[in-house]
């Protein structure tokens, strides 16, 4: 069999069905030319029939990128794929993804109808969807809890009808990894034209098994894997893409290949977060904040010893540029001897062990531990002054009829300076003015908002990440007025820098 395992991205489409997370078109295009530059092979672009932006997004998309196939959702209704078909008539490969449920709970309760109704609805949407495009996708809505026997008779007679691929979706997130492979086996094993389509994976994650599911469906016969950027999808979510891609890359027995640039994922990561303002959870696996950090001493010393004691994964592999060792009341002797000598500073013996008990004092008072403080502890003269930066006012003028301005008033060591600028927001015109306040190029890697209840009047928490020549810097910062949080937190992050 083929090891070729097909991406088929669906931020787009399901992933925008998220609360919250719906795009604009420039936005998609945007997301779509950045999917585009990680090496996906498909990308569903919406469901064109359910408003006039979501075609008007399969419509731009498909004239913005080249490479992948562009797919456009419907349901097993004529109306629906005529509109598909013409949202397509600019993709260079156009592909019509249609289908219906097939599990006893959709024939019964959702569509009131039977097995039999549902095999002649599920040809007919495949042959009149092949009369536009010749690459039709069918999805047997709720396979995963759809009988095998009658789900095979479906994918047999679709399949015969001209469906090129077929997706077998737990669409709950219900099945167990063993079940849904078993279920991608036996579809192999008695689907008798089965070698004339690929079989789909697309698992939610409900109860949090989408990338073990998907991998299960992938080791047992399935060549397609429909998946998201950071996992984003309806309810709990659906496969993650760089989860999946990078297990395969990681377990290398497995001897799939992909045509994902997965020096990309960082980028593509961080771009869906912001745009989608869907912020991804630090522990979260390849793309968190905290993925590639280390702040248990024993995992410092092992890091710093050979990368591969405590990481299965090179950071600069999804585009992150080194391990992050966060230095913490945890940390040992061996993360505070590395961060001295990047600094200059090289002890050993009971120098280094004086050291560390100031260090761990320290430590104790204080959530992390800069560079100036090091360079304290390490009894060098300080030939700078304090570098002491607060935030002393800060005014935004913000509405639909005007251009954002934020006035912001810094004091550095007790001294005030005030700088006015403009923005694409109010946070925008604050972050601006305080970087030509503080003269150094700094770019925001992340921005992340979290409120701590659901009130308007709530106090909301900001984490900022930034980047200075190579180095990366985190800010904190909660207050009720989120704008000033952001500038605070923004400040606390460049307080930090040397």
């Amino acid at each position: 069999m083929d090891n070729k395992v097909y991406i088929f991205d669906t931020t787009l489409r399901d992933g925008e069905q998220v609360p919250g997370c719906q795009l604009n078109t420039i936005e998609k295009i945007e997301v779509a030319r950045q999917l585009e530059k990680l090496g996906v092979d498909v990308i569903e672009a919406g469901f064109p029939i359910s408003s006039p932006g979501d075609f008007n997004s399969v419509v731009e998309i498909s004239k913005a990128v080249q490479n992948p196939t562009i797919c456009a959702l419907t349901r097993a209704v004529k109306r629906d794929i005529e509109v598909a078909a013409d949202a397509l008539k600019f993709a260079k490969r156009g592909r019509i993804h249609t289908g219906i449920g097939t599990s006893p709970y959709h024939i019964k309760y959702k569509l009131n109808s039977n097995e039999d109704e549902i095999v002649q609805r599920a040809v007919e949407a495949v042959k009149y969807a092949k009369r536009f495009v010749e690459d039709v996708e069918f999805y047997a809505e709720d396979a995963g809890r759809s009988d095998n026997e009658y789900l095979a008779r479906v994918v047999e007679a679709v399949i015969a009808a001209g469906a090129t691929v077929i997706n077998i979706p737990d669409t709950t997130g219900y099945c167990l990894p063993s079940e849904y492979g078993a279920k991608i086996a036996y579809l192999m094993n008695n689907v008798p034209n089965v070698d004339k389509a690929i079989l789909s994976t697309h698992c939610h994650n409900d109860l949090g098994m989408a990338t073990a599911n998907t991998l299960s469906g992938v080791v047992n016969g399935a060549r397609q894997v429909e998946v998201t950027i950071n996992g984003l999808g309806e309810r709990a979510g659906n496969t993650s893409l760089e989860e999946v891609v990078m297990a395969m890359k990681s377990h290398h027995t497995l001897d799939y290949q992909t045509g994902i640039d997965t020096t990309q994922i960082m980028k593509t990561s961080r771009l869906v977060s912001t745009l989608m303002r869907m912020p991804v959870q630090a522990n979260k696996a390849i793309v968190g904040r905290n993925a590639f950090s280390h702040s248990s001493g024993i995992h410092q010393d092992g890091v710093l010893k050979n990368r591969e004691n405590y990481e299965i994964i090179d950071p600069a592999d999804v585009g992150v540029k080194e391990s992050s060792i966060v230095l913490t009341a945890r940390s040992g002797r061996a993360a505070l001897k590395h961060r001295l000598h990047v600094l200059g500073y090289d002890f050993e013996g009971p120098e280094l062990d004086e050291v560390y008990q100031r260090f761990l004092d320290l430590a104790d008072k204080k959530k992390d531990v800069a560079d100036e403080d090091l360079e304290a502890l390490a009894g060098a003269e300080k030939e700078k002054q304090d570098r002491s930066i607060k935030l002393e006012s800060l005014q935004v003028i913000a509405g639909s009829s005007t251009i954002p301005t934020a006035t912001v008033a810094v004091s550095f060591n007790g001294d005030v300076f005030t700088e006015t600028a403009a923005g694409n927001g109010p946070i925008d015109a604050a972050f601006t003015a305080v970087k030509a306040l503080v003269k150094r190029k700094v770019h925001l890697e992340e921005f992340l908002i979290q409120a701590i209840t659901r009130g308007s009047d709530d106090l909301g928490k900001v984490h900022v990440q930034v980047e200075h020549k190579g180095h990366i810097y985190y800010g904190f910062s909660a207050n009720v007025d989120i704008i000033t949080a952001s500038v605070e937190a923004f400040l606390d992050a460049i307080s930090k820098i040397g």
